[in-house]
């Protein structure tokens, strides 16, 4: 079938067309370094959102018992101060990676750099785990304490500050999946090279 040429003023009449060829493999490759990067987004805010959320919780209650000021923060616990410095870390991690991870989305075929980015993210997924599961065993006892240790539960008195925290666990996560489902798909897009 042949189309005819419609020749503009000051065209000549050997312009040259581009062809724009549908790869599969380019596409899927494409479309699995997009999902790592709007994953990777996805974790910044959790991560982000988590060590705010914890890093700014306290609370002042006064004991009608004994007349005293009783205050919690989230300083006063090392488990929960761990945590705060995890999410911190791998948040800032995730937000200076945003930019490589644009980048594989442009080139495909960076395979160093992928392979930096996935050990590096293995790594934050295993310090934000850390992080999270340190912090939610210092909620559980907030919440409901040992008697065995004669630890009775803080948040019947401190519930604004134990919603916050959990909240907190909540959000941490959410990101330690989104972490892991970045690193599947950075191994998955390494294999396709």
């Amino acid at each position: 079938m042949e189309e005819a040429k419609e020749i503009e003023v000051g065209e000549t009449s050997t312009s040259s067309r581009k062809v724009i060829t549908f790869e599969p493999k380019l596409v899927i490759k494409k479309g699995i370094s997009t999902l790592g990067f709007v994953l990777r987004l996805f974790a910044v805010f959790g991560t982000i959102g988590s060590a705010l959320a914890m890093g700014t919780t306290q609370e002042s209650v006064v004991s009608l018992t004994q007349l005293v000021l009783l205050k919690a923060k989230y300083s006063d616990l090392p488990t929960l101060m761990f945590f705060v410095v995890a999410n911190a870390v791998a948040g800032g991690y995730l937000v200076l990676s945003l930019p490589v991870s644009i980048f594989h989305i442009i080139s495909t075929k960076a395979k160093t750099s992928r392979i930096i980015l996935l050990a590096i993210d293995t790594v934050m997924l295993a310090l934000v785990s850390c992080g999270a599961s340190a912090a939610t065993a210092t909620v559980y006892l907030a919440h409901e304490g040992n008697t065995t240790a004669n630890w009775p539960p803080i948040c019947q008195q401190f519930d604004g500050f134990c919603e916050r925290i959990s909240g907190s666990l909540i959000g941490s996560f959410c990101a330690v999946i989104l972490l892991m489902l970045v690193v599947i798909s950075s191994g998955i897009s390494l294999s396709r090279h």
